[in-house]
C-alpha cells in the first residue's frame, strides 16, 4: 500500500519563506506551489486485514475527500493499534501535515518531532518540522532543522535558500548572499539563487537589481508570488504599467490573495484613483487581512 496525503500535499503548503510574510509585503506575499509539503510515498507490506491496514485505508479515503478531522482520527486509531510499526515514522508526518493544515501547528510539530524521533536523519521530516517551525513563529528551532539538513545533504538547496531569506529577514545580507551562491555552486540550473538575491536587493531597496533577477525566474517558472514582489519593485520605480500587468497576471493566478488587492490599492493610489483604490482596500478586507495592517501598508 502507498499511503500518500494526496489531498492535503496540493493545498497544504510548507512555508519556506519566512512566518512575517504573511503579515505583510516587502519580502514576498505568499509561499509559492514549489514549496509544497514534502511526501515520499512508501510502500509497505502488511497484512491487509489488519486493523493498522484498515486504519490507513479508511485514512486515505477520507484524505482523498478531504474530510480532514476524520482523516486524522484514523491515522491515530492506527496509531494505537500497533505502536511500533515500521511505517510510524511515515504515518506520524502526514498526521502532522493534516494537522498543519488545520491549523494546529503545536500538535503539527510535537507529531514532526515524534516522527525524527523513529527516524532522526530524514532530510523530508526536517524540512517539514522546521517549514511549521517557521509559520509558529519559532525560527531559532528552524534554523537548527535547515542547518541540520545542509549536514545530512551537503546537495539540498532549498534548505540554504531558507537559511538565506533568515538571513534576509534579519539583515544579515552577507550570510544571506553566501548562502544563495552556495545553491549556484551546488546548482547552476536553480532558480532559488536568483529568487533569493532578488529578494536580497529588493529588501535593500536596490529595486532595479531586483527586478532584473526576480524576471530571471519568472521568465522560467512564472508564479504569484514573484510577479506580485517585481509588481512592488516596478511600483516603487514609478513603472506603472508594468505593475500593471504584473498584478493582473497575479491575480489571474491567486484571485484569493489579498496582498494582491493592497497592490492594486496602491496603485490606483499612485493614479489619483481613489474609488478604485476604496475599492480594493475593500477587496483586501473581505479576503482576511486587517483594515488597519491594509492602510498602513499603503501609507
Amino acid at each position: 500500500m502507498a499511503l500518500a496525503v494526496a489531498a492535503a500535499t496540493t493545498q497544504a503548503q510548507v512555508v519556506t519563506q519566512l512566518a512575517k510574510e504573511s503579515t505583510r509585503v516587502p519580502l514576498g506575499l505568499k509561499a509559492e506551489n514549489k514549496h509544497q509539503q514534502h511526501y515520499t510515498p512508501v510502500e509497505i507490506d502488511m497484512d491487509t486485514t489488519s486493523t493498522y491496514y484498515i486504519m490507513l485505508d479508511s485514512a486515505q479515503t477520507m484524505i482523498d475527500q478531504q474530510r480532514w478531522s476524520e482523516a486524522e482520527a484514523y491515522f491515530t486509531r492506527a496509531l494505537t493499534s500497533n505502536p511500533t510499526h515500521p511505517a510510524n515514522s511515515m504515518l506520524l508526518s502526514n498526521l502532522a501535515t493534516l494537522q498543519r493544515y488545520q491549523g494546529r501547528l503545536s500538535d503539527a510539530i510535537k507529531n514532526y518531532s515524534m516522527a525524527l524521533d523513529l527516524t532522526p536523519n530524514a532530510v523530508t521530516l526536517l524540512l517539514n518540522r522546521a517549514a511549521a517551525l517557521i509559520e509558529a513563529g519559532e525560527t531559532e528551532r528552524a534554523t537548527a532543522d535547515y542547518e541540520r539538513v545542509t549536514t545530512l545533504d551537503p546537495t539540498d538547496v532549498e534548505s540554504r535558500y531558507s537559511l538565506g531569506m533568515l538571513a534576509v529577514e534579519t539583515h544579515d545580507y552577507k550570510r544571506a548572499e553566501d548562502l544563495f551562491e552556495q545553491i549556484k555552486r551546488i546548482n547552476p540550473n536553480s532558480g532559488l539563487a536568483s529568487e533569493g538575491l532578488g529578494m536580497m536587493h529588493k529588501q535593500l531597496g536596490h529595486y532595479d537589481k531586483a527586478i532584473e533577477l526576480l524576471s530571471e525566474v519568472i521568465k522560467a517558472r512564472p508564479n504569484a508570488r514573484l510577479l506580485a514582489n517585481r509588481a512592488d519593485c516596478y511600483l516603487t520605480q514609478k513603472q506603472l504599467n508594468r505593475a500593471e500587468e504584473d498584478i493582473r497576471s497575479a491575480l489571474s493566478m491567486t484571485p484569493d490573495d489579498p496582498y494582491l488587492y493592497v497592490l492594486r490599492a496602491k496603485l490606483s493610489k499612485l493614479r489619483f484613483g481613489r474609488d478604485d483604490m476604496e475599492r480594493d482596500i475593500n477587496l483586501a478586507v473581505e479576503h482576511g487581512l486587517d483594515r488597519k495592517l491594509v492602510e498602513a501598508l499603503l501609507n
